[in-house]
């Protein structure tokens, strides 16, 4: 069985000059784009310290390329939720679900494409382009909807308005803990269901 290629190794210097020691050139954050668009791993080791930055330089391309004109991928209430995570006790499950999300995104991608490409096949933007467009969007809008009722932290009360409004009684407090565990198993259910439906 063959082994995995090693990710490539780039060296952060203090004049924040970033190396790639495969090509044994300088690069910039824009080159590391390139090389994480093409599919290629790398690391980041500053240079003195020898510690793995490699988030911070991602995040950094990232940064970067929400402030060009046009690039904005991130929604800014998204971005607030995300803000809202840090220090949360939900913290520790928001970087796998934010990975379980992403893989469904990224393979949907790749359905959506075939799907263009059958499309378009013929020459002509048919009905049948728009109706694989509207089938992917609300795949995708309904994916996200689960995303964020599952780490929604007014969720609660909501459901307790509700409740009042319905006039059925809301959850008492000390059952928050199975109140968490039946909506973790619900949204459990939930993504098992999109996952086979895809």
């Amino acid at each position: 069985m063959a082994s995995e290629k090693e990710p490539t190794v780039i060296k952060k210097y203090a004049n924040r000059r970033l190396y790639h020691t495969g090509t044994s050139s300088y690069v910039t954050l824009e080159d590391l784009a390139g090389l994480v668009r093409g599919g290629e791993d790398f690391v980041v080791y500053d240079a003195k310290s020898g510690e793995d930055i490699t988030r911070s330089v991602l995040a950094q391309i990232i940064f970067d390329e929400e402030a060009k004109d046009g690039q904005n991928l991130l929604p800014i209430a998204f971005l607030r939720q995300l803000i809202r995570f840090y220090g949360d006790s939900m913290q520790a499950l928001v970087p796998r679900y934010l990975e379980f999300s992403m893989d469904h995104l990224t393979k949907d991608q790749g359905q959506f494409r075939e799907q263009m490409t059958k499309a378009f096949t013929g020459g002509a933007f048919g009905t049948g382009a728009m109706d694989a467009l509207q089938q992917q969007t609300r795949a995708n809008m309904a994916l996200f909807t689960d995303a964020f009722r599952m780490f929604n932290p007014f969720a609660a009360a909501a459901a307790a308005a509700k409740a009042k409004e319905e006039g059925t009684a809301a959850p008492a407090k000390g059952d928050d803990l199975g109140d968490l565990k039946r909506e973790l198993g619900e949204m459990r259910e939930r993504l098992d269901k999109l996952t086979k439906s895809k």
